[in-house]
């Protein structure tokens, strides 16, 4: 149980709110997957469909999210038990939790090798690529991408090391910790963004390489392309797995939320956009393949920054600003099981950030080189990496998204909404809240089911 005389911690100001939460949406997602599937799926029409289904489904979510969070000031857990309503409803604060340690197991160690990179390029592994034949400098970015991968030691001890700052971080506290870290790393991941985005621009296939990214073509767009539209307006916006509930519950009482919502998801959609300006011109220049997912981003993009004048300096500022956003991601998804732990069972903060690091590095440890502990095990035809990524994208996220828009839509009082959200009626809001609250009730459970079903693969 909450010790009602320990004191609670929240931001200081909606600055600090807005870098933190932003922090938890942006990720390693924006840097590949958002301009990969806007370049596949329409371009500009895709962004179309996308903010339609941050209006329908994300946006919604969101709000319903930091509603939960600052009116019960509590973890995911306990907030749905202080706005008295059936205990079932506690599953869900559960079922967050537990997803965000299923993410945590893999994208460690993704954030892993992304770390291991940025050591890579300051030390100069890939400086002398661009005197090498193509064919010999591939071969070397190949390997080292295998060995990242696969090494026998290497990625677990980065996984470690990734875990380590985030540890740091996160005993730091909320105000000391993730507010004075995502304040001064969010603008420094802009800024880095900005500065690849106009060196790209200069490049001969900036041309091919937006036309890419955004024109529009209707003749592209499907049911799955809509599907994968709504699909990722929820993902990228860490909803469903307890970490803007969390978020939530450190917000000051004068924080106008739904104003907050809209600028975090307008910002992130803005730094995924930017992370494609700088990815594809490269791209085109070069005469790759824009479909190469990962390989893209470890493989190939040390290779052509090696040809670009001062493309040594730009490919470090890259690999930093890509270990920016896995660092501020994974800040808020370890903070949803650290804060149920120190506040449910009244356990000091310090010790809850260790025992959660350390559960995350040992089950972790079997998503960043399996093989070498169970050999090709696998668990319905998936290996650790994909079964945790599936189970907590495809299953609970999706369930988790689709019961807090049916409870807050149907269970929760109307009045305490409109109270929280109008911070006790302070702001003009009601016709905003109103729309809000008929978008919730009505259209947004039943997108959320039709998410969760293609994401189990139904339809």
């Amino acid at each position: 149980m909450i010790d009602p005389n320990k004191k609670r911690e929240s931001f200081s100001s909606g600055l600090a709110i807005f870098f933190a939460t932003l922090g938890s949406a942006v990720g390693l997602g924006n840097i590949w997957k958002f301009p990969y599937l806007v370049g596949e799926n329409g371009g500009g029409a895709f962004v179309l469909i996308y903010l339609t289904s941050i209006l329908l489904v994300g946006l919604p979510v969101i709000i319903s999210e930091f509603y939960i969070g600052r009116k019960t000031k509590s973890n995911a857990v306990a907030a749905f038990a202080k706005l008295k309503v059936s205990p079932f409803w506690n599953i869900v604060g559960y079922m967050g939790i537990i997803a965000a340690l299923f993410i945590m197991f893999f994208y460690s160690s993704v954030a892993g090798w992304v770390y291991s990179y940025v050591f890579k390029t300051i030390k100069g592994e890939f400086f002398n690529l661009g005197n090498l034949p193509i064919e010999d400098a591939t071969e070397i970015v190949i390997n080292k991408f295998s060995t990242t991968v696969s090494g026998s030691y290497s990625p677990i001890i980065w996984q470690g090391i990734v875990l380590l700052v985030v540890s740091l971080i996160l005993i730091a506290g909320v105000k000391n910790g993730i507010e004075k870290i995502t304040k001064t790393l969010m603008p420094i991941l802009f800024i880095l963004l900005i500065l690849c985005s106009i060196r790209a621009l200069t490049l001969k296939g900036a041309k091919e390489g937006l036309s890419f990214l955004f024109s529009i073509d209707f003749s592209k767009i499907k049911p799955s392309v809509i599907l994968a539209a709504l699909g990722l307006a929820f993902f990228k916006l860490s909803l469903g797995m307890g970490t803007m509930i969390t978020y939530g519950s450190y917000f000051t009482d004068n924080n106008n939320m739904i104003y907050t919502s809209a600028k975090v998801a307008l910002s992130d959609t803005l730094v995924s956009g930017l992370a494609g300006i700088a990815i594809f011109p490269v791209v085109f220049t070069f005469g790759l393949a824009p479909d190469s997912g990962p390989g893209l981003l470890f493989s190939t993009i040390p290779l052509v920054f090696s040809k670009i004048p001062f493309g040594n300096i730009l490919l470090i500022a890259f690999f930093i600003l890509a270990s920016i956003a896995a660092t501020t991601a994974m800040i808020s998804m370890v903070e949803v099981p650290v804060a149920f732990m120190s506040e449910e069972w009244n356990i000091k903060r310090k010790y809850a950030v260790i025992i959660i690091s350390g559960i995350i590095f040992s089950v972790g440890a079997l998503t960043v080189h399996p093989t070498s502990i169970f050999g090709e095990f696998t668990l319905f035809k998936k290996n650790f990496f994909d079964l945790f990524d599936f189970i907590s994208s495809n299953i609970m996220l999706p369930i988790g998204g689709l019961l807090i828009a049916i409870f807050v839509g149907y269970f929760a009082n109307k009045d305490s909404i409109i109270d929280e959200l109008s911070n006790g009626h302070k702001l003009s809001n009601l016709r905003i809240i109103n729309i809000y609250y008929f978008i919730l009730k009505y259209i947004s459970p039943l997108l959320l089911l039709i998410v969760l079903l293609n994401s189990i693969g139904i339809i």
